[in-house]
């Protein structure tokens, strides 16, 4: 005997089966109304000001009368201003230099202090301490270290050797390598955190296999290690241009003055600094907006040669 149900009941369970719409908005709406303060948040927070930054963009703004829109007129005199030049080339070199020391040191640090021995483990925390320290008291240390006075560290170790104190904070010539001391020293320990993490993904049977086949260390680094590490190489890079991009605080607080926010003869200006200075000193938030909005084109198109090129290299 069949255990189906007659066609009459079949009629009279669809009608009570709710529809696939109704179904589909039900399981909606109940993900929806938990992720709300979320999306809410998201878009008065973030979404919004982003394009209305864009607006302010085109427009001529002190934050006291309406903007007025004037076209394009802010990214032509920004790309007419020497002072972006200066902060531009300030900004590309303290960005190259410091990426690549920071990985290069970190990528060596992490070979180095690799082991599980308790020596490495306490030189491995040593390193990375300055990654997890403040930057504003980061700086404060390196500000004395440097100090143009008698009384900064390094003028006092200079003088043990009857050197003449150099005043390192008020010379341009040592502004931007300063800055690039004081970044890779708080950075090289995060770059070797996350080296030592893509170097224990690296199967030890590759290295034993190479050494039998009389790989020395150099070819075992450059043929196994190097081409392993490309994904953790490309994620320490991009994230590395991207924060470098953004220096502020550490120039800011060694250069700066009330005259001029990038020292003497802007010699330690970054981009975000110009941008601090044209929209919170100048009140030229218009063109503050329009250099902000340069800046987030550098970064995107940098990360997306970075990743054309990390893509390129694991396809080859």
């Amino acid at each position: 005997m069949s255990n189906q149900p007659s066609a009459p009941t079949q009629v009279a369970l669809s009608n009570k089966r709710p529809s696939s719409l109704a179904m589909k908005l039900k399981n909606f709406t109940v993900p929806f109304f938990m992720m709300a303060p979320f999306l809410v948040l998201f878009l008065v927070f973030t979404v919004i000001p982003v394009f209305w930054s864009l607006y302010l963009s085109f427009t001529e703004y002190n934050a006291i009368q309406a903007p007025r829109f004037i076209g394009t007129q802010n990214y032509e005199e920004l790309l007419a201003d020497p002072r972006f030049f200066k902060a531009l080339s300030n900004t590309t070199f303290y960005v190259v230099t410091s990426v690549v020391l920071s990985n290069v040191l970190g990528l060596a640090l992490a070979m180095v202090f690799g082991s599980q021995k308790w020596s490495d483990q306490f030189f491995r925390s040593v390193f990375f301490l300055p990654s997890i320290a403040g930057g504003l008291a980061i700086t404060a240390v390196w500000k004395w270290i440097f100090n143009s006075e008698d009384f900064g560290l390094m003028n006092t170790i200079l003088s043990i050797f009857h050197i003449d104190p150099v005043r390192f904070l008020g010379d341009p010539r040592y502004a931007m390598p300063i800055t690039v001391v004081i970044a890779v020293w708080g950075g090289m320990g995060y770059s070797m955190i996350l080296y030592l993490a893509g170097l224990r993904s690296v199967p030890s049977e590759l290295y034993e296999a190479a050494a039998i086949d009389g790989a020395n260390p150099t070819q075992r680094f450059f043929r196994i290690t190097i081409p392993l590490l490309k994904p953790t190489i490309l994620f320490v890079v991009i994230t590395g241009i991207i924060g470098a991009f953004q220096v502020f605080d550490g120039p800011y607080l060694l250069f700066a003055s009330v005259a001029n926010t990038g020292g003497i003869l802007d010699s330690g200006l970054t981009l975000v600094m110009l941008l601090f200075d044209k929209g919170f000193r100048l009140l030229e938030l218009g063109k503050a907006s329009a250099l902000a909005w340069i800046l987030l084109v550098i970064i995107f198109v940098l990360t997306l040669i970075n990743m054309r090129l990390g893509r390129s290299n694991q396809e080859s």
